[in-house]
């Protein structure tokens, strides 16, 4: 077998290296070029638990290449749970549904359909829902004092609630968000609204 000068030189510097100890990792690593040397940094809040860790997300040419734990964020300080950590997967995932799916009462497939059917037919469900269960008034019993003594009486109070939905608020949702979308829900009447932080 031919040994080259440049092939010597290789194997004794690889040999001299092994022979001392020496890591040439970092080396080659610094060496290498990093995916996102030139991509732009945003940071952002993982929108899965009521932790509210920091990330930072690096984008390139409108592409997410690389999300990561916010070093300098108070809470997490860089790390994240497996969830936070597969984030990167909720964009870009062959996998992931784009367009709203559809399974009617007693089918077995799945449909795809348009935005516009979807926020229809959940707008026609809660107001078919809403109007369903919907009480404008109801008979409370309250204390009045006649004299000394204390008399219980039964009025007729407007209460404007509807019994039969229920919601549960995302974490991924900022306060402004939480606020609007509070109000939204009770001018429905609900009275059973929940949050995913106190969960």
């Amino acid at each position: 077998m031919a040994v080259s000068r440049r092939d010597f030189f290789k194997i004794s510097s690889v040999g001299l290296a092994g022979s001392l100890g020496l890591n040439l990792a970092p080396v080659e690593a610094k060496a290498e070029e990093l995916a996102i040397r030139y991509a732009k940094e945003t940071t952002t809040i993982c929108p899965y638990c009521s932790v509210g860790c920091g990330m930072i997300v690096h984008t390139l040419g409108g592409n997410i290449v690389n999300i990561e734990g916010d070093p300098d964020h108070p809470i997490n300080e860089g790390s994240l749970c497996p969830k936070g950590a597969s984030v990167y997967q909720l964009r870009e995932n062959p996998a992931r549904i784009t367009k709203p799916m559809y399974r009617a009462a007693g089918a077995s497939e799945w449909q795809t359909v348009s935005w516009e059917w979807a926020t229809d037919e959940i707008a026609k469900r809660v107001k078919k829902s809403r109007d369903a269960s919907f009480v404008a008034t109801s008979k409370i019993k309250i204390k009045q004092k006649q004299g000394s003594a204390e008399v219980e009486k039964d009025i007729v109070a407007t209460v404007n609630r509807t019994m039969g939905m229920a919601s549960v608020g995302s974490a991924a949702l900022d306060n402004e968000e939480c606020y609007l979308y509070q109000k939204f829900l009770r001018g429905l009447g609900l009275v059973y609204i929940e949050h995913q932080a106190r969960i």
